[in-house]
Order: C-alpha cells, then structure tokens, then sequence
C-alpha cells in the first residue's frame, strides 16, 4: 500500500515539474513571408450571436467566417444533425465563406428554419467550431380582443390598470396615452411599473377626466399596438374627522391612509439576477397623501457609484452586478400616518465567464506545453474538451496528450500532432465555448528585416539596431561586428529578445558591418546592419540678441559644422517665417532691412540633418527713431552690457563657496543671465569651462565644487543685445579633498591567450579623482569556486591575471582609492579566460533525405568542456565537387553554415544546393577564435532538377514574314536536358491570342518560325526540360511590324545596285540640264525637249517600276516613296494661268492644241501635253515660252 502511494505521489511530482518547465509557444509575426508558408489549423473569426432573432420579412444571414493555411471548407450542423444544404433551393453557402443565406424571394416561411445551429471549418489540420446559434424568428403578435367595462373607484383608494402585453420576440417596450395619443403624465402619485401596469397611489377626481391605453412598441417590426382603453369613475365622499385629506376640488377631502404596498405584494420577496446583468428592484405604495419610498441594504450601504435611482425612487438599479450586491434591500414607504417596509432577497447567480481562456499554441517538434480553460460560474461550470470537433475520450489517443480536468499537459510533440481543441464550459445558466489549436511547425531560420540596411547615428546617442528572425524552433540570435570576435553583449551592447542590439552610447569607433546570425538546428540565417557614427551637428556661430532702430538692417548669423547634408529654416516667435520679398535669406545668415515694429520678437534657426538637429535663438529689440524732442541718450540703441566687476569669495566649506560681484553698466538693455565660468590649475590650465548659469537678478550666489581643486571663477552678463565680455578672475580658492564618489566605468574581463585573463575599464576623469594618488583596487577569483579574492592595485587601467585555465569564468570587481580614503566598490561582473583550439571533432558524420537542393545531415556531437571558449556553432564546410553532367564546369568555392544546437542527437537542413551534382564536406565546432579539425568528409549527390535559365534567347526578324530564334543551354541544366518547349501567341494590348507550342531535340539551339501574320506581335516562352519537368521560362517579345519594315527598307536602300542607278540617273540628269541652260542662253530652239522629257519620264518610271500617279505616297506599311504632293503643283514661279476667270482642265482638247493653241517641235511631235494653259492672246510660236522648258516638264511628269 506504502509504494502505490509512493507511486501516486511520484506521478503528481512529475506532472507538477512539468507544468513548471513549460516551454513557452511561438509567437509568429504577422510577416507575409511567413504567413504565406504557414501551415495552420481552422480559427472562427466571425460568427453570429447566440441568441439570433431575425425580421420575418428579411432574408436571413448566418455568419461563419474563419481563417487558416490551407484554406479551410465549411459545412453546418442543425439540431445536432448534419444540414444538408444541396438539397434545400433556399440556402446557399456565400464563395469564401462559411456563411449560410436563406432566401424567401421564390416563397417559404421563415419559422421553418428556426432551430439550432453549429458551424463547423476544417482544414488538414484540424476542425474548429462555431458556437451554438439558436435561430428564432420575431414575433409581434395582436392583442387579444376584450371589452373592458368602465372601472368605478373611490376617491382616495389605490389602483391598478393591468396592461398585459401580448407575448412578443423579443419582449415589446410599453407605455401609456389615453385615446387622443397624449402619454399619461406620471410622477410620484401615479407610474408604470416594470410590468407596464399603471398604478395610483391614490385616485383624485380628475383621474376620471381622461382614458387609459396600453401601448405596446415590437421592436423588430417597428409597430405599435394599442389596447381598449379603460374608463375610471371616481366617487367622492363627504369628509367624517379630521383624518382627511384636502383633494382641491371646491373644498372636498379625502379619507387619508397608512402606506401599503401594490408591487411586490407581502412584506417580502426575492430576486435571482445574473453576473454583469442588469437589477431592477421596485417598490409601489398605495397611501394618501401619497408615500415617499426610500431604499436600504442590511449590513451595507448602497454603493453611490452602481446604484440609480428611477420612476420618483420606486426603482432601484444596478446596472452590472457582481457578487458583492447579494444580499437583502429593503425599501420603506412611509408618509405622516405611518411606513410600511418590505424585504427583497438578491441572489447572484453566474453562467460561466472566463479567468483563463485557452490560446492557440505553435510548437517546434520535441517542445512541452500546455492548453488551460479555467472558467468560473455560479454554480461552479463543467469543464469537457473536445479535439476537432469530437469528444477527447473518444478521439483517437495520442500518446503525447494528457488530460488534467481544464488543463491538457503536451510534451514532445511531433509533426502530424496538429489539431483545434474545444473547451465548453456549461451550467445551468449558460456556456462558453473556445477554440485552441496546437500547430507543430518546423521552420529553418528566417529574416524578417529589409537586407543590408544602413543606419546612421550621432556620436555618444543610444542606438538600437533592429534583426527581426523568427524560426521554428526559436532560433538563438548572436550579433558580431566586422565578421569577427565573439558575440555581442555585455558593456555597452544590450541584446534584446526581440533580436535588437542596443549600442548604449555611439562612439566613432562603432562604426562597421554588424552581422545578426540567427541559429536552430534546422540552419542558419543572418542579416547585416552598417552602422556610420556622424559628428552631431553644431551650430557654431549662434544668432544674438540685438536691439535695432527702426528704419535700420538687422542681420542675424547661423553659421552651422556637420558633417551630413543640412537644411536651415528660420521661425519667428516659433512660427514658421515667411521672407517674401523684404527678408533675406543665405547659407549662413538672415538679413531684415528696413526694421520695423512687427519685427520684433524671438527668431530661432533649426538646422537640420538626416539624424539630429540643432537650433539657436536671438531676440530683436526695435526701437524708436531719434528726434529733437527726445534725449540723446533715449535715441541711442542698446548696447552689449559691460563685464561684472568686484568678484568676491566668502562663505567657504569643503565644496561650496559663495561668489559675489558688482553688475556692469546695461546700457538700455537689462541683463537677463549671468554666466559663471572656472578655470583650474592642475589638470587643464588655461581652459575656462562654463559652471552655472543664474538669473541677471541675482549678483551672489553658492557655487557647489568638486573636492581637491584650485578653481578661479569668472562672470559674463547677458542682455538682449549679447554677451559682455568676461570679468576679472577672482581670487583662486581649493577645495579639500575626499575619497572617489565615482566608480570605474566599463569593467570587464577577456582573454588575449589561452592562459591570461585582461582586466580593463575605464579610469576616472580628472574632477572625480577628489584627491592626489588616485589608484585602484582590483579583486578576482573564479566564479562559484567560493575562494578567496585575488586582489591588486594599480595605477594604470587594466590588469593581466596570468596563468589561469582555459576558458575559465571569474567574478571580477574594482574600487576607486586616494590618499584621502576608499570610494564605493563596483557590482560583480563576469569575464572569461582565453580561448584554445577546441580538442574534440564532431564525429559520425552523416547525410540522409537529400533532395534535389537540400540535405538533412547528422553527426555526434562534442562535450562543451572539449570546446575550450565560447560555444559559438557546428561549422560545416561543403563544396560542388562536380556536376553529374560530363563536362560541365563548376565553382568549388567552399561555403559554410552554422548550427547552433546543444541535443544529444543533433540534426541540420543543408539548403540551396544545386540539384544534380556531387558535393563534399566536413564538420568543425568552432569558439570565438578557433575551430576544432575536421570531422570525416563526406560525398553525397543531389537528386536532378528542373533546369535554370537559359544563357541567352534573340530574336532576330530576318523577313516580312520569318522570325530567327537562337538560345544557348541554361547554365544550371540541373540534370539531363531531354527537350526545349516553345511557346508562341499574339499580343495586342492585355489581350493574348491562341497558344502554339513547338518541341525541340536538346541539341537544337535555334529555329525559323514563318509567321501567319506578319503584322502581329508576338510574345515568345522557352524553357528547357528535364525528366523532372519545365525550368525556368525566358520570355521575349517580338518588336514591332513597323520597325522591321523599315528596318528591311533601310537594308535594301543600301545594296550597290542600287546606289550606282540612283548616281547614275543623276549625273545623266545634270549633263541634260546643263545642256539645255546652254541652249537657251543662246537664244536657240529645243531640238532635244521631246527626248529630254521621254527619257526623264522612262528613268523616274523605270525607278520605281510603279504607276506615277498622285497616290504614290507613304504606304500604310511605313515604306517611303518617291513621291509627295508637292510633285502635283507648279514649280514655283510659274505662270498657270493669264486670265483668272479661266478653269484648268486635265481632258480640254483646248489645252493640248485644238483651237490653234497647240504646238508642235520640229520633228513633228506634239509637246502642248507638256504645256500649262496658254491664254487665247498669247503669241503662237513664243519660243521662249516657260511651257516648253525641260525643267517645267521633268515637273509635269514626276
């Protein structure tokens, strides 16, 4: 019995550490990168309410959306059965979605489709669940016919007029008007009830002037129903005593009551609310005169801040309650006969409400978890889960799951254990229900952050650079500056777990290449930031104060040192300055001319850079002009005020003085500061260092000092227009000295051998030393060893401990001293020994699951102690040997990839590898400064591929009609090419044309596609095959119709033939004109005019071989003719026409000699074709005629 419940407790123990070593879920980043390749089971993001009541008169919606990787399909679940939705016309599924409509446009009754029902997304990971949607549809039924006969009253007595609305859904809102839609005024005396009955406290005759409805308003339907209204007589009755009651109707009195109450009946009652509902307590008192009610809480007080009071304060409210309002509420209604009480006992019930609700959880493999539902209630909830949908004692067993009432205990989960757990927690007065999944994901690492990113910085600024990664497992992140050292942290870096590095103070010397290398066991991945320290920028030459006369210039200089690009900008009164066209503006300055009254004021010059800004203010006095009747010395401006004079020192102590001094003149400007500047003796002679500054009211102030120094002080006044010059010094005065109120800054220890340790940081600055002698104390021993401190002192900054081991930790820690005692001692930090070359090889190594591009390899690791320095990685080194393909030439540039991994059996994906093609490598472990030697090498091959892309595709149009393709092999085939496939199809705009397709053999590198229309263009698709498939496509357009027929014109233009025709017509041309021009200047006749024309006219038409005729212009197609409609007109200068009135006509027998006009040569020929029009006057036989000239009829012919 004893070891049973040794066992028993044994068991528990377990379970409790595992709750304790809960390894905590990855949070995936929203990144796209990451969200498009996450696979994910089914979440419910949006759903209908519980409680659904809808309008008989709309179509009705179910909403069920959910979200997931793959895309998740929906189906739905009525009164616990499957809803068939094919076989029912009305209901459709909405694309994309998992919502139900349900359409009455064809008919149908929407009662028909009241009911339960449960939305139901799955995906290959799991199945998710909506809650449980009760449908009902809304009702406004009629009130009930009734012929309410006239209700007879005392004068006096209490009433109640009953409204009883029908029973609507939801519950219709009441109210009451009398027949001619007036509301019923309510006050203390008479009011509804929360029962939308109508009470009086007591009847007055004019009661009875007036009728009384119930109206009930239906919220869905928007109407209102009105029941009969009721009709009251009142009688009246002659006073008997004294107890009565004057009614003020002539005199009448009524006989007075004690309270007693119409609602709740007895002297007492009870009420069950729900937690965050709403409590409506109420308390009506029949009485004359009318009662008053007032409202208590035994053993309490109403809590001001919950409690309303309604309806004259018959009507207590809270409107969320919560536990703490059970209890018993009594209200009294009372008047000056007597009170009247009655008791209502509260009890707050609960449904069930959530203290913690079950996350979704994304696991690596091999990592522990848990999923809590904790929910309370009153009374307490049942707690059941389910997985996907089923009952988790059904489901099928998982030997990593283990159930512990509202908490499932997962450890070592694997790939495949993905799944949407339900938890329903339930009790009488409702449910919850929510969804958890559980995602096993395994993810090499990945960088989130854009690549190579710059960021720049002011010197001494903290800085944060940014590596965003995310990998499943959590990778570990290490930042190196430069490619080298040992990772960044401690001192003034800060690595955060988001992956930022904080630089704590830039200085120049961080400047460089920091590199973030995140690190699982499924690779590696790493990310580069450049970081450029930049000097601040500075404003040098700062605007002053200046006090100007009107009318004057003003100019107001920014002289600014940066070393980055800057922009200045001027404000004035920290407005933004518009200069138009009086200001001026320059590089280093603003100018105001002509100052006038709106120029006075503040101005401010803000330069800024890419990363910082600086700024500087001055204030401009105006002033007003000189005249007779002013005094010379009202009209001079203001002036800088003299320097401080009289500096004395009194009131000494250990480290104060007081200082006091004499103001200089103003000179019309008050002083608003005072400057008070030191110089001291030992450490920087000569310097003057700024100490305080104080208000231009003040002429003695405590100035507090730093011990065990000879100061010398100094005062400068400033006013408006600037800063006076410096006083006289004063008297020097030292201080005494103190131990160091300091501590050394940096403190840190790191090995520069394998058997020394350095000590450094960085030493006191010169006025924190506080006396003479200053040395430090150093203490160190190794880290939890519990021995003794090792201890020195030194004047210098840093201390060598030599020997020690390898690798060893030590707790070190520094102390200030000087002659005048101890300063505080530092905290511990911890630094490390050197490093050695690592003793032990990573063995056993293996590769497996190789693919086309990656490898899954295995080895054994190292013990860490064999590391000798910081574990930084497994380093393995791999290379192509070689391509499977003969002949192929390859790079056999060694690469690496880290592994960060501490497991027992540790594993790696060796990604990017080029498919088809034999690899070797090795494995080292590697520290801060050495490597381990190398593990057994290893050959492995990858698996063939599709292919890459091809060296080169052109396309060359070598006709209207052909286009040339020529392309080389892809540079990567990436295992044996088989075929190139060719793809073709018109494009014209965004619409494409029919698909061809061409196959060729793998040794054919080219191709002469005859196009079927020339005019098109095409678009072209080539890729190489291997058995594996299509590689990459190279596309290429074809270029346009129109270029190429000019193209194809340009080259016939240029054949030899062609240009001896053309310089040969030519030169025949020239000889004939010259020719001809001889002639004429001779006076002589033209013998060869016919010979001339015909031969010019065969040339130009043997040319072209083509009709002359007017057309023969630019053809559609872009080819250039001869041709142009300047050829149809006259030369110019010519005379068409003598008579203005006549009309030229191509076909007039007239024109051409009929009629005595036309003309013949010499040989009989007839040239009048070749003539413009003559007038009728015109001399026959005109020799010299411009008709009849060779040129006019090379003219007329071409």
């Amino acid at each position: 019995m004893l070891g049973q419940t040794g066992h028993a407790a044994l068991r528990l123990m377990s379970l409790f550490l595992l709750l304790w070593q809960r390894v905590m879920s990855i949070e995936v980043p929203q990144d796209p990168k990451i969200q498009q390749d996450l696979k994910q089971p089914p979440t419910i993001i949006k759903q209908s309410v519980k409680d659904y009541i809808v309008d008989p008169r709309d179509n009705i919606a179910i909403e069920c959306e959910a979200k997931g990787n793959p895309v998740p399909t929906f189906e739905w679940r009525r009164n616990g059965k499957f809803f068939n939705i094919g076989k029912d016309p009305r209901v459709t599924m909405r694309k994309r979605s998992g919502t139900l409509e349900i359409s009455f446009r064809s008919g149908g009754r929407p009662e028909d489709y009241e009911g339960q029902y449960q939305c139901i997304a799955s995906n290959d990971f799991g199945k998710a669940l909506s809650n449980k949607i009760l449908l009902r549809v809304s009702k406004a039924p009629l009130w009930p016919k009734e012929v309410l006969e006239p209700v007879t009253v005392t004068e006096g007595s209490s009433l109640v007029l009953p409204c009883n609305p029908p029973p609507g859904l939801p519950p219709p809102s009441t109210f009451w008007m009398d027949s001619s839609m007036t509301p019923i005024a309510q006050d203390k005396r008479v009011s509804m009830g929360l029962n939308g009955d109508l009470y009086f406290s007591n009847v007055l005759v004019r009661d009875a002037q007036t009728d009384y409805s119930c109206n009930a308003r239906f919220l869905f339907t928007h109407t209102i129903q009105q029941k009969n209204p009721f009709t009251l007589k009142v009688h009246t009755k002659e006073p008997y005593n004294d107890t009565s009651h004057n009614t003020t109707d002539g005199g009448r009195k009524a006989v007075e009551s004690t309270p007693s109450f119409l609602s709740p009946s007895g002297s007492e009652s009870s009420k069950m609310v729900l937690r965050d509902e709403q409590l409506l307590l109420e308390c009506i008192a029949a009485g004359l005169p009318t009662p008053t009610i007032k409202w208590f809480k035994k053993g309490g007080e109403l809590a001001e801040r919950k409690v309303r009071f309604e309806n004259y304060n018959k009507t207590l409210k809270i409107l969320r309650v919560s536990e703490e309002d059970a209890g018993e509420y009594v209200c009294m209604a009372n008047n000056h006969l007597g009170s009247i009480r009655h008791s209502i006992f509260v009890q707050v019930k609960a449904a069930p409400y959530w203290l913690d609700e079950p996350t979704n959880l994304v696991l690596a493999p091999d990592e522990s978890d848990r999923l809590v539902c904790r929910a309370n209630g009153n009374p307490k909830p049942n707690i059941q889960w389910l997985v996907n949908g089923e009952p988790i004692e059904t489901a099928p067993l998982n030997p990593n799951r283990q159930v512990l009432g509202d908490t499932i205990l997962f450890h070592s989960v694997q790939i495949g254990s993905s799944a949407v757990y339900q938890c329903n927690a339930s009790n009488q007065h409702g449910y919850l229900l929510a969804n958890a999944f559980i995602s096993v994901l395994d993810m090499s690492p990945r960088m989130l952050g854009p690549n190579n990113q710059l960021i720049k910085v002011t010197e001494n600024k903290q800085i944060f650079l940014d590596c965003p990664f995310f990998g499943s497992p959590l990778p570990v992140l290490r930042w190196f500056k430069n490619g080298q050292g040992s990772g960044l942290d401690g001192g003034q870096y800060r690595v955060y777990i988001n992956g930022s590095l904080e630089i704590k103070r830039a200085r120049k010397e961080d400047e460089g290449i920091y590199t973030c290398v995140a690190t699982s066991i499924m690779g590696t991945a790493e990310n580069q930031v450049r970081l450029e320290v930049k000097e601040p920028t500075r404003i040098i030459r700062a605007p002053m104060d200046q006090s100007a006369v009107r009318g004057s210039a003003v100019r107001f200089e920014c002289v600014v040192n940066s070393s980055q690009p800057t922009s200045v900008t001027w404000t004035k009164d920290d407005r933004p300055l518009y200069l138009g066209w009086r200001l001026k503006k320059d590089e280093t300055s603003l100018t105001i001319p002509n100052v006038n009254e709106g120029d006075k004021g503040t101005y401010t010059c803000t330069v800024r850079s890419e990363i910082d800004q600086d700024s500087a203010s001055a204030h401009l006095t105006v002033l007003e002009e000189a005249s007779p009747n002013h005094s010379v010395s009202s009209a001079l401006p203001a002036g800088r005020p003299d320097p401080p004079t009289d500096l004395d020192l009194s009131d000494p102590t250990a480290r104060s003085v007081r200082l006091t001094w004499i103001p200089g003149n103003e000179h019309r400007s008050p002083v608003t500061e005072f400057h008070v500047q030191f110089e001291e003796d030992r450490w920087e002679p000569g310097k003057w260092q700024n100490l305080s500054v104080y208000p231009g009211d003040l002429n003695s102030v405590i100035l507090q000092l730093a011990p065990f120094v000879r100061y010398q002080f100094r005062v400068i006044a400033r006013n408006s227009v600037g800063l006076s010059e410096p006083s006289q010094p004063s008297p020097r005065y030292t201080t005494s000295g103190a131990p160091p109120d300091a501590i050394p800054r940096d403190l840190r220890g790191w090995g520069s051998k394998k058997d020394n340790m350095n000590i450094t940081w960085e030493p006191l600055r010169d006025l924190e030393r506080n006396g003479p002698h200053l040395h430090y104390c150093v203490w160190w021993r190794r880290k939890d060893s519990g021995e003794d401190w090792n201890n020195v002192t030194t004047y210098q900054s840093k201390h060598l401990v030599h020997p020690t081991g390898t690798y060893v930790p030590y707790e070190i820690k520094i102390q200030a001293r000087n002659e005048f005692g101890h300063g505080p001692v530092s905290n511990v930090v911890i630094g490390y020994s050197g490093e050695d070359e690592p003793t032990d090889t990573p063995t056993n190594l293996q590769v497996s699951e190789v693919t086309n591009t990656t490898a899954v390899i295995h080895w054994t690791p190292v013990h860490m102690s064999s590391v000798q320095g910081e574990f930084k990685e497994y380093r393995l080194y791999y290379w192509r040997e070689s391509s499977q393909l003969p002949g192929l030439a390859v790079s056999k540039e060694k690469k690496t990839r880290g592994f960060y991994t501490t497991v027992a059996e540790p594993s790696g994906l060796l990604a990017d590898l080029v498919p088809y093609s034999n690899y070797k490598m090795f494995m080292v472990v590697a520290n801060n400064h050495f490597e381990s030697p190398p593990s057994n090498t290893v050959e492995f091959s990858t698996k063939e591929g599709v292919p890459g892309a091809l060296r080169f595709f052109r396309i060359n149009r070598r006709s209207l009609d052909t286009i040339h393709l020529e392309w080389d092999k892809p540079q990567e085939p990436n295992g044996v090419l088989i075929a190139y496939l060719l793809k073709y199809q018109t494009v014209n705009g965004s619409r494409l044309g029919h698909l061809h397709g061409e196959t060729f053999l793998p040794n054919v590198t080219e191709f002469t596609l005859r196009l079927p229309n020339p005019t098109s263009r095409y678009n072209f698709m080539l890729a190489a095959l291997t058995k594996l498939g299509t590689g990459v496509v190279y596309s290429e357009e074809s270029p346009h119709f129109s270029n190429e027929a000019y193209i194809n014109q340009v080259d016939i233009a240029t054949q030899g033939w062609f240009i001896g025709l053309m310089c040969a017509i030519a030169l025949i041309i020239l000889i004939l004109l010259i020719v001809c021009f001889i002639k004429r200047s001779r006076g002589g006749k033209y013998p060869g005019g016919v010979f001339l024309t015909a031969l010019t006219h065969y040339l130009v038409r043997d040319k072209k071989d083509l009709p002359l005729d007017s057309v023969d212009q630019k053809d559609p197609d872009g080819s250039f003719d001869y041709h142009s409609d300047e050829d149809n007109k006259p030369l110019q200068g010519s005379q068409t026409s003598l008579d203005a009135n006549a009309k030229e006509s191509d076909d007039s027998l007239v024109d051409y000699g009929e009629g005595g006009n036309g003309q013949f040569n010499e040989d009989g020929s007839f040239i009048g074709q070749y003539t413009v029009k003559k007038d009728k006057d015109e001399t026959e036989g005109n020799e010299s005629s411009e008709a009849t000239s060779p040129v006019n009829a090379i003219y007329s012919l071409a």
